[in-house]
């Protein structure tokens, strides 16, 4: 009798390190390369507009596809395509580590955010299925802490493997896992199906040239001249297939993303505001790590530790964010998070000089780190609020998606604004671009505030553990 509760918890550790490796591993992914980014510019001579890509290759991919890779397990079998996306995200890393040129290694971090599309909605729907009910609260807060952790350690890791041996071993680390990995999860991991869902192949397509097309637009702008044919056609392309996109969507039967959702006025303001955050807060960490190495001096991994206050201040926060949701309001403490990080910017834009002491930066990093964990700890809560509980799993992988949509033009367009007011010339220059880039930063967050005054109260509190149905909400850039 004792054996099935002993080959259940066997089977729920497994997967739990199979799926928690997995998921830490392609989350490290998102800012893993951020402190790497002088050493790939010096290396592959690159130009502001080949890093930009280097970063929104995989944010875009990850977004784009993140709900497709949810509805392709639920068809094909959950097990075989978290074996196909292991497999994508591993060879694409050795690519990228490879990669000759910047061109070559835009075009693997792109596989690779496809691959991670794949793998991460899946971690959480395998190990819903091998852990018992009444576990999965705790289950799913170990997965939520390795995500967690993953985005908290990146610059530090990427900054440390990058100055002990080569930005190369930032995707190199990858494949010993990776082929780890795969014959494991073969082994131990159950196969499942879901309902299967069919594939919004035309509304997969059309949204994902349109927001290629926006976002190419707008990395080349400054580069090519905002009025030359090959930016003003992305730009005006990509917005024709987005406005197709959602013509399609409103009449698709099984759409990639359900527009009826953005009828309920919480909802959408909720995902809106989440959207600005990562626009905002995402797109000026991709210029502040290079500012620390580029004008301070630092070395890559001096720059990852010096960004701690920042990017580890969430893991801090978070849990005490969560215990205050309930007695002071969700809302009062997204809306709370949001002016933490819109001040937090405005002091950096305030602050920042060539010359700069870190100590006089520092009070900017604690106040947008602090900002980042109120704000993710309610904002998973409040979109569930909104919906019915047959349709929590697709709108928690909508507003994860939209999230990183978020991240993409945010490193686009304060890139832009970066590259249109200074440059890499000098260290007054990178400064004369980073300050009203920045600035842009903090006055879309602290837009996001007056916005996020309008969202309702929630419906309903949702349960403390659901089951996703199809994508689970990430603490992800």
């Amino acid at each position: 009798m004792s054996a099935q509760p002993s080959a259940g918890r066997g089977r729920a550790l497994w997967t739990f390190v199979i799926t928690g490796t997995a998921l830490f591993m392609v989350a490290l992914d998102n800012l893993v390369v951020t402190n790497a980014l002088p050493s790939i510019q010096r290396d592959l001579d690159a130009g502001l507009e080949g890093l930009e890509w280097t970063v929104n290759a995989y944010t875009l991919t990850f977004a784009v596809f993140l709900l497709t890779g949810s509805a392709l397990g639920d068809r094909y079998g959950r097990r075989r395509l978290f074996l196909a996306g292991l497999a994508v995200f591993t060879g694409a890393s050795a690519v990228a580590a490879l990669a000759p040129n910047i061109t070559v290694l835009v075009a693997a971090r792109a596989v690779q955010g496809l691959g991670a599309a794949v793998v991460t909605p899946l971690t959480l729907t395998l190990l819903a299925g091998a852990v018992p009910r009444e576990k999965r609260g705790l289950a799913f807060g170990a997965w939520s802490a390795a995500s967690g952790l993953a985005v908290a350690l990146g610059p530090v890791v990427g900054g440390a493997i990058t100055e002990s041996a080569s930005w190369q071993w930032i995707f190199w680390i990858n494949v010993p896992i990776g082929v780890l990995l795969l014959p494991l999860a073969a082994w131990r991991l159950t196969e499942s199906r879901g309902a299967g869902t069919r594939l919004d192949l035309p509304g997969t397509l059309l949204g994902t040239g349109g927001l290629l097309g926006l976002v190419l637009g707008l990395v080349r702008g400054n580069g090519h001249g905002w009025t030359s044919p090959s930016v003003l056609g992305a730009l005006v392309g990509g917005t024709a297939l987005l406005a197709g996109f959602l013509a399609w969507e409103r009449r698709a039967a099984q759409p990639v993303l359900p527009l009826n959702l953005f009828a309920n006025r919480g909802f959408a303001i909720t995902n809106a505001v989440s959207l600005a955050m990562a626009f905002g807060m995402f797109g000026s960490i991709f210029l502040l790590s290079q500012f620390l190495q580029v004008v301070q001096g630092y070395s890559p991994l001096e720059a990852g530790v010096r960004t701690l206050p920042w990017t580890a201040m969430p893991v801090l926060a978070a849990p005490l964010a969560g215990a205050l949701s309930d007695r002071l309001g969700p809302r009062q403490l997204l809306l709370a998070g949001l002016a933490l990080q819109s001040a937090g910017l405005g002091w950096l834009a305030w602050a920042i000089t060539p010359d700069v002491r870190y100590v006089a930066m520092v009070p900017g990093f604690v106040l947008a780190g602090i900002g980042m964990g109120l704000f993710f700890a309610p904002v998973a809560r409040m979109v569930l609020g909104f919906v019915r509980p047959e349709e929590e799993g697709v709108a928690s992988g909508a507003s994860n998606a939209l999230r990183q949509l978020g991240t993409v033009l945010g490193v686009a367009v304060l890139s832009a604004v970066f590259a249109a007011a200074g440059g890499y010339g000098s260290g007054q220059r990178f400064v004369d671009g980073l300050t009203p880039a920045m600035a842009v930063g903090a006055a879309v967050l602290g837009a996001a505030v007056l916005i996020g005054l309008f969202i309702p109260g929630s419906r309903r509190r949702p349960a403390a553990a659901p089951v996703p149905a199809a994508v689970p909400e990430l603490v992800t850039a």
